[in-house]
């Protein structure tokens, strides 16, 4: 089994920053595409960024240019530095990862959520 657990939410002004981790941690052999996604209440869960293994990044139109995607692949950890917040950016921000697990099996798994709150 793999577990992702994110941490680093909270609230914050406009302008300010967070960044948020998640530690992947189990039955681990390889971590492929890792990702944030991101939930507002009432609203679907949409992409926010994803990293593949070799450090390819890829961001939602709306964080580019404020939001930093990246991992440590030694230590199974994800990171997203979040710069120039807005209100619109408040949401459940959730992390996954395509693990390969030392069995052999691929799945994609996701963690709890860590709430970003940006007041105005």
């Amino acid at each position: 089994q793999v577990q992702l657990v994110e941490s680093g939410g909270g609230l914050v002004q406009a302008g300010g920053s967070l960044r948020l981790s998640c530690a992947a941690s189990g039955s681990i052999f390889s971590i492929n595409n890792m990702g944030w996604y991101r939930q507002a209440p009432g609203k679907q869960r949409d992409l926010v960024a994803t990293i593949t293994s070799g450090r390819v990044t890829r961001y939602a139109d709306s964080v580019k240019g404020r939001f930093a995607i990246s991992r440590d692949n030694a230590e199974n950890t994800l990171y997203l530095q979040m710069n120039s917040l807005k209100p619109e950016d408040t949401a459940l921000y959730y992390c996954s990862a395509l693990v390969q697990s030392v069995m052999g099996v691929t799945l994609r798994y996701w963690g709890q959520g860590t709430q970003v709150t940006v007041s105005s």
